[in-house]
């Protein structure tokens, strides 16, 4: 199958590229810039070049293509809400593209949002009348579906390997640029995580089954708790980890502090039977002991 990707250089992007190429796919990759042209061709993936907002790019990427996975979104949290306008004006443009076409749609998500404190979310929870946040990929993907649009939703947990890990990858900075980390009260506020290799694999799947309006979780740790989390990074970077009060997040997390004391658990057993997909790669505190030896 030839697969048009979106955020294609990106950490779970090409990931997913190297994922299909090795399974016999073919991909068209876009690409904002020489260099990532240059890793998607050094990878064996044809590319377009361009980027979100050009929407004629988008279109023909869809329509040149078998099928399409969204994956891009730029990471700018300075401009989070415009940003989020720019992810769902092109899950509606690939839709424009794609409708009538029998090519699935499959569009990424998140799972923030969706759960409140003691709850483990499922794929059959859907979006909440009072959701959160701006970015409303899954709502705009399911949306298109009555207008003749293959779609389906891949929702992320915190995605992670020795170099990335999602929302922490930010904790890691600021721990190391306040020189202690911190955690909010008694950090019993669990985050749901997959390793990259796992996630890619899960892409993959999803694309072979297929299945219009399905949910996906690529779940593989259904909650790891904000206190391992910090623990874990302060014995890798050997500095002092602190519980500090909901009051005082705002000042340490800053942007951040949103999410900091955030239960967002999942699971993924719905997904697993599905596709048979079986989370292999290590855990989340396990690729955390080794930031320390990262530069």
């Amino acid at each position: 199958m030839r697969v048009f990707v979106t955020g294609a250089t990106g950490f779970i992007g090409l990931a997913v590229v190297k994922e299909l190429l090795a399974a016999g796919h073919r991909v068209l990759g876009l690409a904002r810039s020489e260099e990532g042209a240059a890793v998607l061709a050094a990878a064996g993936a044809e590319v377009l070049r361009g980027s979100l907002a050009d929407h004629g790019v988008l279109r023909e990427g869809a329509v040149s293509t078998e099928a399409v996975i969204h994956l891009a979104f730029i990471h700018d949290f300075s401009k989070f809400v415009e940003n989020c306008d720019v992810d769902r004006r092109a899950i509606e443009e690939l839709g424009a593209a794609t409708a009538g076409s029998g090519k699935l749609l499959l569009v990424t998500a998140g799972i923030p949002g969706l759960a409140w404190p003691g709850q483990v979310v499922t794929e059959d929870h859907g979006v909440p009348p009072d959701y959160p946040f701006p970015r409303v990929s899954e709502q705009t993907a399911f949306a298109l579906i009555p207008k003749g649009v293959r779609a389906s939703v891949v929702r992320l947990p915190q995605v992670h390997d020795t170099r990335r890990q999602g929302l922490v990858t930010y904790f890691v900075a600021l721990a190391k640029a306040q020189g202690a980390m911190a955690y909010v009260g008694a950090g019993q506020n669990r985050w749901a995580a997959a390793h990259v290799s796992d996630v890619a694999r899960l892409y993959r799947l999803a694309l072979e089954a297929n299945e219009a309006g399905a949910t996906y979780h690529a779940v593989a740790e259904e909650g790891v708790t904000q206190k391992d989390i910090a623990e874990a990074i302060g014995a890798a970077l050997r500095m002092p980890v602190k519980s500090i009060s909901p009051e005082e997040a705002q000042a340490y997390f800053g942007t951040f502090a949103m999410f900091a004391g955030h239960d967002i658990a999942a699971s993924s057993e719905k997904t697993r039977r599905k596709l048979n997909w079986h989370p292999t790669g290590p855990s989340l505190i396990e690729d955390l002991g080794r930031i320390g030896d990262s530069p």
